[in-house]
Order: C-alpha cells, then sequence, then structure tokens
C-alpha cells in the first residue's frame, strides 16, 4: 500500500474525488492540494451537518467517506455542527419547511453525531467545531 501521505497533488484530487458526478472547483482544488503538498502543511477540510436527528444516517457515509479519504492524505477534517442553523429550522422548503429544534434537543443529536462520526472519522485528525460559535 502506498503511503496516503506522499501521494502526489494529483493522486489526492483523483482519490477524494472519485465517483463524484462534477466538482465545481476542481482546479481550485488541485491549486490548494499542491501548496499544501509543496509546504508540507496539511488543509483543514471543512463538513458541515445540522444536527436535526438523533443520529447520522446512510447519506452521510460518502461525504464522510470523502473526509476520511483527505484524513488518510495526512489533512485535518473540520467537523462542523450547525447547532444554530437546527436553532433556526430549515426556511428553504425543500420538502417541508423543518421546525427550529430546543438547545436541548440539538445539544443531544450534537453529541450522538460526535459519538458516531468517530466510527469513520480519525479522532486524531479531526477538529469538532459548532456554528455557533461565530453566528450567534
Amino acid at each position: 500500500m502506498t503511503d496516503l501521505r506522499r501521494a502526489t497533488p494529483e493522486e489526492q484530487l483523483r482519490e477524494v474525488t472519485r465517483g463524484a458526478v462534477d466538482v465545481h472547483t476542481r482546479e481550485d482544488l488541485l491549486r490548494k492540494l499542491r501548496a499544501s503538498y509543496d509546504k508540507s502543511v496539511p488543509l483543514r477540510v471543512k463538513m458541515g451537518f445540522d444536527p436535526t436527528a438523533p443520529d447520522l444516517h446512510l447519506g452521510h457515509t460518502v461525504p464522510l467517506e470523502r473526509m476520511r479519504r483527505f484524513q488518510d492524505f495526512g489533512h485535518t477534517v473540520i467537523f462542523l455542527i450547525g447547532d444554530f442553523t437546527a436553532s433556526i429550522g430549515d426556511p428553504t422548503g425543500r420538502n417541508t419547511t423543518r421546525p427550529p429544534l430546543s438547545d436541548e434537543q440539538i445539544g443531544a443529536n450534537a453529541e450522538t453525531y460526535k459519538r458516531q462520526v468517530f466510527k469513520v472519522l480519525d479522532r486524531d485528525k479531526t477538529e469538532v467545531r459548532f456554528n455557533s460559535e461565530w453566528l450567534r
């Protein structure tokens, strides 16, 4: 097996975008991977999840696996919990407007997410942050 931290930026790009239909900023990502590689400084890759349900679900699997691939290449993942977002609900009306949750529900869901996410992500290469840190 190849030492993933030694993979070239092009190899990293190919692996983290494998199976993706479209990556809107492929060139930008490659530029950032090259800079990271040249300077030996890991990227900080963010992915947000709103704690609107008690558990992570199957739909979270693919993005979490992609985040794990970044970690395998030596990068750091920011697992961003959208606690503020969950507190105001989802006004987009995608299916039905999601009602706001109580602070207690959000906290309980966030705790479950934090326990479950480390079944996929490497705890030592993950920072857990909350969007309420800058949105409240």
